[in-house]
């Protein structure tokens, strides 16, 4: 009763509102105040008021809700330890068995020899850096945008 009552009152200020800003030549606005005014009253019109007034005041609901956010927390805090722990068991144990079988035991160990490359090239000995070459860089992106 008080929930429809205050939306019936906020719905009036609204209207009165809008009235006022048409009154000012301001139309667009004033239709946009009288529709956005005109929500709250639907909303009791249709009983959806009542029936959020009904389960904001119910314990049961409220319990209900508590419910809800233990469930809620139990999956998110399994999650993360599954997670954490890299799968489930069955899955951990599934890979443990596949992880120790080669996909070809027939296969060799991978060569760890020089083999066919050729010979790495001596590094080049570091040339002393020019004062000038460092801003010869800037210089060109400078004059290529016109600075």
């Amino acid at each position: 009763m008080i929930a429809e009552t205050v939306c019936s009152a906020v719905s009036a200020a609204g209207l009165g509102i809008a009235v006022v800003t048409a009154y000012r030549k301001r139309y667009l606005a004033a239709a946009r105040i009288a529709a956005y005014a005109l929500v709250p009253v639907g909303l009791v019109m249709t009983g959806v008021v009542g029936w959020l007034a009904d389960t904001a005041l119910s314990p049961t609901a409220w319990a209900g809700f508590g419910v809800l956010g233990g469930a809620w927390l139990l999956f998110a805090g399994t999650r993360a330890v599954e997670r954490r722990r890299g799968g489930t068991r069955a899955e951990r144990r599934a890979a443990g068995k596949a992880g120790g079988e080669a996909v070809a035991p027939g296969a060799s160990a991978p060569s760890l020899g020089q083999g066919a490359r050729p010979a790495a090239r001596p590094a080049a000995a570091p040339r002393p850096a020019d004062s000038a070459d460092d801003f010869s860089d800037i210089e060109a992106i400078l004059k290529k945008h016109g600075i």
